[in-house]
């Protein structure tokens, strides 16, 4: 497998001279299984790029669009994804209903004429929408995607991508799960509490079996944990978390993600250079870098 990340920057695009280096466009990454087939991860303003990309080298689209959650920075994209207006694309956009509202009507409702020019429907791809819940599996070509609730609002999902013995897991946006502040935050699903406060001595374990032994994990580490103090409830999680996340699920490779919209590309450095004295010091076994808009990774 081979992924590419398209955009990296968490809540809003950040263009401008202090993220020339990471990156300043939202949630989007391409991975490639090994005939080529395509899964696109989340659709935030870096699936533009990526769009004119394919369309530049002159590819027919088939894909897979496995979107985390509908917050903006991870959707507001998809408007701009010139593939999806080209007669006999295929796209299957996979993502989770609300009680009200399901996920074709989530993804509209973004494009309605009131905020947009040009609605869903006129789109000429053809657009294939697979709900999903927790605890699921779905093909996606040969490989195998998982789907767990994470603790984020808006029932936020992450995705783990088994194909020929090699793993990659996607959580892009989650936040330490504390039994003590959950009662208090009203934003926060109730059914999504309810399966973290069952999860055992350590409501993460959930998050930490997730992962276990993946080949690649690209996880939320939006704060440093200075920040987080106070921003608890925000649904994000703080670099040392992810740091533990990896260890206790020993994997392989852990991309920090979801760089906050105010960490210039020199407080990204100095993130990534206090992870990397963590993980010395506390001798964890993997291998940690900052994820980076335009980087590929081999699998």
């Amino acid at each position: 497998m081979r992924l590419k990340f398209w955009g990296v920057r968490g809540s809003i695009p950040t263009p401008g001279k202090h993220t020339v280096r990471y990156g300043g466009n939202t949630p989007c990454a391409e991975l490639r299984l090994d005939d080529d087939e395509l899964v696109i991860l989340d659709a935030g303003t870096g699936i533009r790029n990526f769009g004119d990309h394919l369309i530049n080298n002159g590819e027919s689209v088939k894909a897979f669009l496995l979107i985390t959650h509908p917050h903006w920075d991870h959707i507001q994209g998809f408007p701009f994804f010139k593939p999806a207006f080209i007669s006999g694309n295929e796209l299957t956009i996979v993502g989770t209903d609300r009680e009200d509202k399901v996920l074709s009507a989530i993804i509209a409702e973004q494009m309605n004429r009131i905020y947009f020019p040009i609605q869903l429907q006129d789109l000429k791809a053809r657009i294939t929408f697979i709900p999903v819940k927790e605890e699921q599996e779905i093909p996606v070509y040969g490989a195998t995607a998982r789907i767990m609730f994470v603790n984020h609002p808006g029932f936020t999902v992450g995705y783990r991508l088994d194909y020929k013995g090699k793993s990659v897991v996607y959580i892009s946006d989650n936040e330490p799960f504390d039994r003590a502040v959950a009662p208090s935050l009203s934003n926060f699903e109730d059914i999504v509490k309810q399966k973290f406060l069952a999860s055992g001595d350590d409501p993460n374990q959930r998050v930490f079996d997730f992962c276990k032994d993946a080949d690649l994990l690209i996880h939320d580490a939006t704060y440093t944990p200075e920040e987080y103090i106070d921003r608890v409830g925000w649904g994000h999680s703080h670099y040392l978390f992810t740091l533990r996340v990896a260890a206790e699920a020993n994997v392989k490779r852990l991309y920090l993600f979801h760089h906050d919209q105010n960490h210039s590309d020199d407080k990204v450095d100095d993130i990534l250079k206090k992870c990397k004295k963590e993980v010395k010091s506390r001798g964890y076994r993997f291998e940690c870098e900052a994820a980076i808009e335009n980087s590929e990774i081999v699998i």
